[in-house]
This record gives structure tokens, C-alpha cells and sequence, in this order.
């Protein structure tokens, strides 16, 4: 771990993310929240790691798996509830669900839910950081398949061509949905392999150890900041729940339990816990208060986004 000091600021955006999508499942029943969910249990060590390297003033864009890329840039818990609720205090107002996440406030700036959307804004936004003479780095977050649309290829290669400050961040769960990757790609190609074929660094990384994360996104953003362009990173992980939805989809048949099995035992939480405490850096005890106070933070964001109020009609939304 190149930065001891992160250990803890590691551990906790895991841990909320984790605990922030669990308490989504457990109520996701009840129907009071009107909208899909996708989350990212078992991936969070992507998210934490990577927006762990980036500054507050930084420009992050994400997918429709957004949660853990909202909490990890440092999004509201309660305005995420909110919104996944439908309610007014939600931080799109309640207008955009789950897959339209926005915090202007921490450099998060949006989640779209079409595969792919996201990577040509992002290119975008850091061409115009160029422009303006700012030193701030774009991370741009998608799933393998986003790799299979043509606008990731001209987007990379704009960004190569322009020396852009983007961090270009495949999270590779190896699914489109149902879609494995044999029926998707020819057998034996790494994803960043194709990447590389634009001219881009690329690196290849365990997407569910958080500190081998932090350290590749690390040196990609430090590297996009002092002006030596964009870089491309794949990370391998997997998500435990269905594509869409709080529950588990093993029995479907398009993945086996026994794959499952094997990678619920590369949990990234509870390998980083383990190395964390056998480290000495820090105690059990301190863990648990972590843990407690993340709780408490989960159970007030709930408890607020029910009392909260619906959006008046057209509040918010642009409209003739």
C-alpha cells in the first residue's frame, strides 16, 4: 500500500457502501421505492479505491451501477436515499431515481444508465478542463460491455490524441446482464488489450483488493494532473446480486453457484479487514465504532428520506 494513511478512509467507504446497499435490499420489499436498483455488493473495492485517489474538486461520471461511485466521491447518504425514495430532497429532487445520480458539490457529476453515455461526456468535461487552464482530473467509470460500443473507441482515441487528463476505469464483473463474456468476445482477449491498441497506457488490476486499486488509480490521476494524458484501467471483479434488483439471481443458469461461491470467498471487505487488523495499524474495537457510526449514518438517511416530501408536480424538470 503505497499510502498508509488511507487505510481507514478505505475502509469506511466500503463499509458504507456495502451497508448503504444492503439496507436498499432489505427495504426494497416495502415498494416505497419506485424505481430499479443496481448494486454494486461485491465491487465496492473498485469504487473506494479509485475515488480515494482523486480530490474533492475532481469530475467523477458513472453508469447505471452508480451507488458506490456516489458514496465513494463523497455523495449525501441522505440525498441518495432521498432520490431513490422519489422524494424532493433527493439530489436529483427526486426526478431521477437511482440511475440519474448528481453531487455538483463533491465533483460528481452524474450517472447515466445508457451503456457507454457517460464515457464521450467525460471526455468532454476534461478537454474542457484543458481549455481553461484547470489542473483537474475527469474518472470515468463503466462496465466491460461499455468497451463493445463504438463510443468508448472514439473517445479514448480523442483523448489520446489530446493528451486528455481522463482515467478511463473498466470495471469488469463479467457479465452484460446475462451475457458472459464467450458470447461476447473471442476467447483469450483481455479487455485492456483492446484498449491498448488506441495508444493508451492500460493496466489490468484485482478489482476486489482495495489498496492494489488505490494504487493503480493513484498514478493514473497523478499522472492525467501533471499533463501525461489518459490512462486506461480494468479491474476484475464481480457483483453478488442480480444485474437489476435486491435479490440473487444464481438460479437463472446463466452463471453457476459455484462461480458465485468462489468470488463471495474474494470479498473485498472482509479480505481488507482481515489484512487491516493483522497489520496492527489499527483495533478491533475502533472497527466496531466505525461500523456503529455507519450504521447510525444508514438509519438516519432512511428515516429522513421517508419523512421527506414528494416533488411538487414538474419541480425540477424542464418543461414547455
Amino acid at each position: 500500500m503505497s499510502d498508509p494513511a488511507k487505510l481507514p478512509i478505505l475502509y469506511e467507504l466500503m463499509l458504507r457502501i456495502r451497508r448503504v446497499e444492503e439496507r436498499i435490499a432489505d427495504l426494497y420489499s416495502e415498494q416505497e421505492m419506485r424505481c430499479p436498483v443496481h448494486l454494486c455488493i461485491g465491487q465496492e473495492a473498485t469504487a473506494a479505491g479509485a475515488c480515494a485517489a482523486l480530490e474533492r474538486t475532481d469530475h467523477v461520471y458513472s453508469t447505471h451501477r452508480s451507488h458506490g461511485h456516489y458514496l465513494g466521491k463523497g455523495g449525501s447518504v441522505r440525498a441518495m436515499m432521498a432520490e431513490i425514495y422519489g422524494k424532493a430532497t433527493g439530489c436529483s429532487k427526486g426526478n431521477g431515481g437511482s440511475m440519474h445520480l448528481v453531487d455538483l458539490s463533491v465533483g460528481y457529476m452524474g450517472s447515466t444508465p445508457i451503456v457507454g453515455s457517460s464515457i464521450p461526456i467525460g471526455v468532454g468535461d476534461a478537454f474542457g478542463a484543458v481549455l481553461r487552464g484547470e489542473k483537474r482530473v475527469t474518472m470515468v467509470f463503466f462496465g466491460e460491455g461499455a468497451t463493445e460500443e463504438g463510443v468508448f473507441h472514439e473517445s479514448v482515441n480523442f483523448a489520446v490524441l489530446r493528451k486528455l487528463p481522463v482515467v478511463f476505469l473498466c470495471e469488469n464483473n463479467l457479465y452484460s446482464v446475462y451475457s458472459p463474456m464467450s458470447v461476447r468476445q473471442p476467447a483469450g482477449r483481455e479487455v485492456y488489450s483492446v484498449a491498448q491498441g488506441h495508444g493508451i497506457e492500460c493496466h489490468q488490476g484485482a478489482g476486489n483488493d482495495v489498496a492494489a486499486v488505490y494504487d493503480l488509480a493513484r498514478k493514473a490521476v497523478r499522472k492525467a494532473r501533471e499533463g501525461g494524458g489518459p490512462t486506461f484501467l480494468e479491474l476484475k471483479t464481480y457483483r453478488w446480486r442480480e444485474h437489476c434488483g435486491p435479490n440473487f439471481d444464481n438460479d437463472l443458469g446463466y452463471r453457476t453457484v459455484e462461480e458465485y461461491e468462489e468470488w463471495r470467498k474474494l470479498c473485498p471487505l472482509e479480505a481488507f479487514e482481515k489484512r487491516y487488523l493483522a497489520s496492527g495499524a489499527v483495533a478491533a474495537d475502533e472497527l466496531r465504532r466505525i461500523a456503529e457510526r455507519i450504521e447510525r449514518e444508514v438509519a438516519d438517511a432512511v428515516a429522513f428520506a421517508k419523512s421527506s416530501p414528494f416533488p411538487q408536480e414538474a419541480q425540477g424538470v424542464y418543461a414547455p
